[in-house]
């Protein structure tokens, strides 16, 4: 037997022995991402929020009284850190703290994938929120940011599974095979995991569709991450890069009404962001 073949059995073995899960994604560090993609955040409810997490709270006071930012008075407070940071360096502190605490490897190759699968998330996440609030769609922001958040979940899960078992040498041959096993079996194990872990079966649905060309053209949802997916892909955030795919002219811009100005200011969100600029 070949040795990818061999990955591809004993991976699909542990798959589908339901023995592995994902670590349940932070409430508080989700609520503060849905409260900074407002287009007026309210400083007050991040306050509240990073002060629930203690963890968070003294690495958003740490950054604020580091040499880069620190001023005359030193800065006790979340709300003066707040201040002094600024909100764009506040997604940037919370964006890695979800992806240090959740998704990271002492394996250099698998932690660098999964570092940019992270980054596709989250940019799919906001993408999907920001066009949620911008075009009629009749989707939720909430909804729209969780369901770009948790699309390419099976990615992330099946590295997981090849990151616990890689050293035992279970598996075989890795790296060879990794990248294009995890894009065969990803939707698959994401709609399975998620029905799993109880999530909204909506969300469930769109891990598993989003790469479908035959799909459900009335679930606005699935449209509009399809659609957040081709913009993060065409800007290159995450993995995949393909500068001249035209956003335009792809079914799901037509079916959402986008038009240019919006995606442009889009754009320029993302671009602008230190969570993805230079991807």
């Amino acid at each position: 037997m070949k040795n990818q073949e061999i990955f591809l059995n004993r991976l699909n073995k542990l798959l589908e022995s339901d023995q592995g899960t994902l670590p349940v994604f932070s409430a508080v560090s989700l609520k503060i991402q849905l409260e900074l993609i407002k287009d007026h955040p309210d400083l007050k409810v991040i306050e509240k929020f990073i002060i629930e997490d203690q963890s968070l709270s003294s690495t958003v006071l740490r950054i604020a009284n580091s040499v880069k930012y620190c001023g005359l008075i030193e800065t006790t407070t979340v709300k003066s850190a707040i201040v002094r940071l600024g909100m764009a360096e506040i997604m940037q502190i919370v964006c890695t703290d979800i992806n240090n605490k959740m998704f990271s490897s002492q394996d250099d190759a698998i932690d660098a994938i999964m570092r940019r699968l992270w980054q596709h998330s989250v940019g799919c996440a906001f993408s999907a929120g920001i066009l949620a609030n911008t075009l009629s769609c009749g989707v939720l922001q909430d909804e729209a940011f969780s369901a770009g958040l948790f699309h390419d979940i099976g990615k992330l899960f099946i590295l997981k599974i090849i990151d616990d078992k890689k050293n035992n040498k279970y598996l075989g041959v890795v790296d060879d095979y990794m990248l294009e096993v995890i894009e065969s079996l990803h939707a698959k194990q994401g709609y399975r995991l998620m029905i799993r872990m109880k999530l909204p079966r909506m969300y469930a649905v769109v891990a598993r569709d989003h790469h479908l060309h035959k799909y459900d053209r009335d679930n606005p949802l699935l449209v509009l991450v399809k659609l957040a997916n081709n913009i993060c892909h065409q800007l290159g955030i995450g993995l995949v890069a393909n500068p001249s795919l035209d956003i335009m002219t792809t079914e799901e811009a037509a079916l959402l009404n986008l038009t240019e100005p919006i995606l442009e200011k889009l754009r320029k969100f993302l671009m602008n962001n230190p969570n993805f600029a230079g991807s």
